[in-house]
């Protein structure tokens, strides 16, 4: 990258739960408009650790006055279920059964996805045949002019590779580009050589300093029409993230955010290990789904089953019978309730709550 300006970007009020000031050093303001779909690729500062809003301060909150949840269904064979009506499901928030005002399939609504590649030192063997993967899947998924896609890699620092665009060639071409820089052998790397702390960052890995970055600076400045989703590829062993993975889990969730993981590193890499337990949680927690390829051919029914799924989901609406405006964390459990799918024993995948919206001090 170039030598550029560096631009402070102060963010008060509306970066939820992260309230702190952002350093980005990109040759043009992070933006994600058309005029900068081939921007250059930007580092982006991690978060601090998470402090307690400021008083005046207000966070954005989902507003309950209607509750949204998107829903996919599969079976014993893990195929997806496509036929549940209203009638054979029913939603509980905080142990209390909701009133269902609609559900649909949700087959054509846009899509707005991160792909979030890990480029450390534990991906270097595997890296292409992530990036032939995730270039079919972009091929396949994104529709013109409907959805849009960013592509985001990281190591201890996050960066944007391309801002969200529906031009699937810009797309691609971001992700031919991604490699491993910083591998074991790089002198930057040598825990003997003195090497200034941000620059080390650089051999290590964020993983869930990267998912906030990529609801913080992406996917919150989409429209909240469409369906937001992280495709995470890492082995999930997180060695520098200042942010925890609850609260990773709870910006995504905030921010309607599901995520979907994809485990993957380098089997002879010696140092660290496979973080199933924390890519499980990262996506269960979200409403997505975590998977653990095998193999080149794995890889690429994985992505295939993420394409099926987000074509296969259902959105149920409601008006939740507890109105306050609390901010408080509502849990949602949905059930089944016709008795010849409960023996179906269908896999449900959900969201596990949504925070309410906190009444602002005017409104009071």
């Amino acid at each position: 990258m170039p030598p550029c300006a560096q631009l402070t970007i102060n963010t008060s009020t509306l970066i939820v739960t992260l309230l702190l000031s952002t350093l980005i050093l990109p040759c043009a303001p992070l933006q994600t408009s058309r005029a900068q779909d081939n921007a250059p690729p930007q580092t982006i500062q991690q978060p601090t650790q998470t402090p307690t809003p400021a008083d005046g301060e207000e966070v954005e909150r989902i507003d309950t006055d209607l509750a949204t949840i998107l829903l996919s269904a599969t079976d014993k064979k893990r195929r997806f279920v496509t036929t549940l009506k209203a009638e054979d499901v029913r939603v509980l928030e905080d142990g209390v059964e909701q009133r269902i005002a609609s559900f649909e399939r949700e087959t054509d609504a846009p899509l707005s996805l991160a792909l979030l590649v890990d480029t450390s030192a534990s991906q270097e063997k595997v890296l292409r045949d992530e990036q032939t993967a995730a270039i079919a899947f972009v091929r396949s998924v994104l529709r013109p002019q409907t959805d849009s896609a960013s592509v985001l890699s990281f190591t201890g620092i996050t960066r944007l590779d391309q801002p969200p665009t529906s031009d699937a060639t810009l797309l691609l071409a971001a992700v031919e580009k991604l490699k491993v820089e910083y591998t074991q052998a790089n002198p930057v790397c040598d825990p003997d050589n003195d090497v200034p702390d941000d620059e080390r960052l650089r051999c290590r890995t964020g993983v869930f300093d990267s998912i906030v970055v990529a609801v913080r600076e992406v996917l919150s400045k989409t429209s909240e029409r469409t369906r937001r989703a992280i495709i995470l590829l890492s082995d999930g062993d997180d060695t520098s993230s200042r942010t925890r993975i609850y609260q990773a889990v709870e910006h995504a969730v905030r921010h309607n955010t599901v995520v979907y993981s994809i485990g993957i590193r380098d089997r002879h890499f010696k140092e660290g290990e496979m973080r199933r337990d924390y890519l499980r949680r990262l996506a269960e927690e979200t409403g997505g789904r975590a998977f653990f390829p095998k193999d080149a051919r794995d890889l690429s029914e994985v992505f295939a089953q993420i394409e099926r799924e987000l074509r296969s989901q259902y959105l149920i609406t409601y008006t939740p019978l507890n109105r306050a405006r609390d901010g408080s964390f509502r849990k949602l459990q949905i059930e089944i309730t016709t008795p010849a799918l409960r023996k179906e024993k269908l896999r449900l995948l959900y969201r596990q709550g949504y925070y309410a919206r906190q009444t602002q001090k005017s409104e009071r």
